[in-house]
C-alpha cells in the first residue's frame, strides 16, 4: 500500500463503511512522509506504540457511515501489516538504527544553569 487512499478502500472491503470511515486514521499513519518521503517515515509511527497512539487520538472506536462500530486499533493494525507484513515494536525500528556521536552529546545540565541564573541574579543587583 501506497496511499492512505488505497489502506481506506481496504478498510471498506473489510469492514464495510465508506472510504471516509477511516480516512483520518490512515492519513495519520501516513503524516510522517512530510518529514522523510521514503520508508523511513514508518518508523515514527508504523508499530504497536503507534497503534495505540492513534486509539488515543481517535478514541477507542470508529462508527461507520453503516452504523457498525469496530475498535480503532483494528484500523490501525490493519494500515501497519498492509505496508510492512507484520507489527513490529518501537524497538524493532530502533535496533535497525545505526547510533551516530551527536545522538549521544549533551552538555553538562548544571553549567548552563549556573550562567543562566548568574546573570538573571546580576541584572537584579544591577
Amino acid at each position: 500500500m501506497a496511499n492512505p487512499y488505497h489502506h481506506a478502500l481496504s478498510s471498506v472491503k473489510k469492514w464495510g463503511g465508506s472510504v471516509d470511515d477511516c480516512m483520518a486514521v490512515h492519513n495519520w499513519f501516513d503524516a510522517s512522509k512530510r518529514i522523510t518521503a521514503d520508508f523511513r517515515h514508518r518508523a515514527l509511527r508504523h508499530h504497536t506504540e503507534g497503534i495505540f497512539m492513534a486509539e488515543t487520538i481517535f478514541g477507542p472506536t470508529l462508527t461507520l457511515s453503516s452504523g457498525r462500530i469496530i475498535p480503532t486499533r483494528c484500523v490501525g493494525e490493519q494500515h501497519v501489516i498492509e505496508d510492512l507484513g507484520f507489527i513490529p515494536s518501537f524497538a524493532d525500528w530502533v535496533r535497525c538504527m545505526r547510533p551516530e556521536p551527536w545522538m549521544g552529546r549533551a552538555q553538562r545540565l548544571e553549567k548552563e544553569i549556573d550562567s543562566a541564573f548568574a546573570s538573571s541574579t546580576s541584572a537584579e543587583t544591577g
